[in-house]
């Protein structure tokens, strides 16, 4: 009986302009990630720096190479240091988890290479308007972290506990705040919301931008308790197209639907005690601000 070697698909041919354009963009990605090397070696960044850089090219590089890149460590210590911090050789930048994040920080602490601490935004605005969009792009975004908060209302079907919010007792959620464990709380639609106090240090300690998605609130709560912090409220392009997106929710009443725009009126007349407005006419743009807004509080 003859054993038939199988068949595999052959990688699709491409024609010259393609190649000549793939090489172009590998070529880039080299200069790119060779230019951070540089700039670590230099001091003028850290590797946190580098860890929160969007960019593609960056986002695929090996962590060890950040490391070796650091003054006076090299490819020895860096990979005494990716076994010490339970890191596999092979780790990019893009697969790095929270615990290995923190577990890098703490290196770097040791190391006296403190990274540049990240912001603190407050996104806010009425109900409808598209914060919730605007939370999931940034979500993708390396330099982000979007803060999860506690809550004591009882979990929907398709969210999951530690993912979406953590959901706790209220007997829990009052221990909290004798404990002073929340940044900001707030009742609303008859639930508690609060945001740990301790996540948010932490990972603006990491250099992440952290964005907080709360009521309004809670947001004047920031306000007294971060000065730093930067309000960033949400209004749509016109009172007329909020509405029509109010009232066309179709899992709403009609009497849900005039509380939603009743408190509507009350969120929008808060817009004053904020410190930037952003109209959300195309959400692409309304990102664009947001990071433009987080980068420039963090120079």
């Amino acid at each position: 009986m003859t054993h038939r070697p199988s068949l595999r698909p052959l990688p699709p041919k491409l024609t010259m302009d393609e190649r000549r354009a793939n090489l172009e963009l590998a070529k880039r990605a080299r200069h790119e990630r060779a230019d951070v090397k540089a700039a670590i070696s230099a001091g003028r960044i850290s590797i946190f720096n580098a860890i929160n850089d969007p960019r593609d090219s960056i986002q695929r590089m090996k962590v060890i190479e950040l490391l070796e890149a650091i003054p006076g460590v090299g490819p020895a210590r860096a990979a005494l240091i990716m076994e010490k911090r339970k890191i596999s050789l092979s780790r990019r930048i893009a697969g790095l988890g929270p615990h290995q994040l923190k577990s890098l920080r703490q290196e770097a602490g040791i190391m006296k290479l403190d990274p540049q601490r990240g912001s603190l935004i407050v996104m806010s605005g009425p109900g409808g308007v598209g914060k919730s969009t605007i939370t999931q792009y940034l979500k993708g975004d390396p330099r982000f972290w979007v803060s999860i908060s506690v809550t004591t209302r009882a979990p929907r079907s398709t969210e999951k506990n530690g993912v979406d919010y953590f959901f706790v007792t209220e007997n829990k959620f009052d221990q909290m705040i004798a404990n002073d464990e929340f940044l900001e709380w707030a009742e609303f639609a008859g639930a508690r919301y609060g945001t740990p106090k301790q996540a948010v240090a932490e990972w603006r300690d990491l250099g992440k931008h952290v964005l907080l998605e709360i009521e309004i609130a809670g947001a004047r709560q920031i306000r007294a308790s971060d000065p730093s912090a930067k309000l960033v409220f949400i209004a749509p392009p016109s009172w007329e197209e909020l509405a029509s997106r109010l009232a066309n929710r179709g899992t709403d009443s009609s009497e849900r639907r005039a509380a939603r725009l009743a408190l509507a009126r009350e969120e929008m007349a808060a817009a004053g005690e904020f410190d930037t407005t952003i109209v959300n006419e195309q959400v692409e743009g309304v990102v664009s601000q947001m990071v433009s807004l987080a980068t420039a509080l963090q120079e």
